[in-house]
């Protein structure tokens, strides 16, 4: 179980939201929460890739490796 607390406005407008379509607040609390946790999720596992690949490439090697044209500024 988990019990914290929204602001005043996010309070409101999940009242809101559950009144005008029938639903309780934890239903969309939940949706919300388990959303934001794949997203949150997704991004830490693609940033430990990363990490973990170092896939640090210089410019000039990147446009070498796409066949791109060397352009001195």
């Amino acid at each position: 179980m988990l019990v914290l607390r929204l602001p005043a406005d996010v309070e409101q407008r999940l009242n809101d939201l559950a009144q005008r379509t029938g639903r309780t607040k934890s239903y969309y609390a939940r949706k919300a929460i388990v959303e934001a946790l794949e997203d949150m999720e997704d991004v830490f596992l693609a940033t430990q890739r990363l990490r973990e690949k170092n896939p640090t490439v210089s410019l000039a090697d990147f446009k070498k490796e796409m066949m791109l044209p060397h352009v001195d500024h």
